[in-house]
């Protein structure tokens, strides 16, 4: 869509003073933000065509005028002024970030923490995916007389654990049996590899020990499919319950939403590139229909890992937004990928 120079200045004006007042933006307060001369009434003209253009709407009981999704999109895509991260948020990032640095899971976690206290929206962060990570070792801890949990460890290190319950008594030796039978057959083995056909070859070729193994194979078979599942982190969801622009059932349908965890993680992992913006009905998603999702990627050894994300209402400060989660993203792949080579 081609715009003249100066319905650019109106439409970028009318978004940035929408995103910082919250208030439908009329010609007078358009006059005062534009950096040029011009009347009030060739303002409400072009305001008048933008409207048609479908890039502004006008609330009924307003006189102003707001961006539509539709001007949103344009605004990010042409008219956004690029804008760096902040000195002091930097630092503020890096304090929290190298005080999780113990683990992977609890590096994401502070993520998650720190970016919904940082933007007052809704946070999400995906783990690195497993597909193409190994089993390291299994571990076996006994729970009970008769069961025992399994805990995986893959080669990006990732932990999952199942428990199973077996129809004899368990005793320590038994367990040193499956420790030493198992890790043999499955340590240096990818996880995409570990499916029911390669459970059943694996028993197969235990002989005898074979009639132990049923539920043992099985909770691996299930830790293995934990793993190549994205695990999604989730924070600030309360925040969108304080959204001026969500009524109470706006901010329900999309907190119902967040709580689906593999249609959010589906989404996320659908995205493509170092950063990516979804506008209301963007997303194909009928709940955040009067949303946006502001995701970036972070990388780990320099393979695509996860994502980091918020989800707010379409009123948002995007470059900032934006300046952030690259700032985020970029740190934490980072570090992931030097907490992975110390292990």
């Amino acid at each position: 869509m081609e715009l003249s120079e100066r319905k650019q200045k109106i439409l970028s004006a009318i978004v940035d003073t929408y995103v910082k007042t919250g208030e439908p933006v009329g010609s007078k307060a358009l006059c005062e933000a534009l950096d040029f001369s011009v009347s009030s009434a060739t303002i409400r003209n072009e305001m008048a065509e933008l409207v048609e253009m479908g890039l502004l709407e006008q609330p009924h009981t307003s006189a102003g005028r707001v961006p539509s999704h539709l001007g949103y999109r344009l605004y990010i895509n042409q008219l956004m002024e690029k804008r760096p991260i902040s000195e002091e948020e930097q630092r503020y990032i890096d304090a929290n970030l190298s005080g999780a640095m113990d683990d992977p899971e609890h590096l994401l976690e502070e993520a998650s923490q720190m970016l919904a206290g940082m933007t007052r929206r809704g946070a999400v962060t995906t783990a690195p995916l497993s597909s193409g990570a190994t089993v390291r070792s299994l571990q076996f801890v006994q729970t009970g007389r008769r069961s025992a949990l399994v805990i995986l460890l893959t080669s990006g290190g990732q932990l999952k654990s199942r428990q199973f319950r077996c129809d004899y008594d368990l005793t320590p030796e038994i367990l040193r049996i499956f420790h030493a039978a198992l890790n043999e057959r499955f340590a240096g083995i990818p996880l995409v590899r570990i499916t029911p056909a390669f459970i059943q070859t694996t028993a197969i070729s235990m002989g005898e020990m074979t009639m132990l193994m049923p539920a043992v194979l099985m909770a691996i078979l299930e830790a293995a499919r934990d793993c190549l599942e994205a695990e999604v982190r989730t924070e600030g969801q309360t925040n969108l319950l304080f959204v001026p622009e969500f009524e109470m059932d706006d901010a329900r349908r999309v907190l119902e939403f967040i709580n689906r965890r593999g249609e959010l993680a589906r989404l996320l992992n659908s995205l493509n590139g170092n950063i990516r913006v979804l506008v209301g009905s963007e997303s194909k998603q009928p709940e955040l229909s009067d949303s946006s999702v502001v995701v970036a990627r972070y990388t780990v050894g320099g393979r695509d890992a996860g994502a980091i994300g918020i989800i707010g209402p379409t009123r948002m400060d995007y470059a900032k937004m934006i300046a952030n989660l690259e700032y985020l993203a970029s740190s934490v792949g980072t570090l992931l990928s030097e907490i992975l080579d110390l292990e």
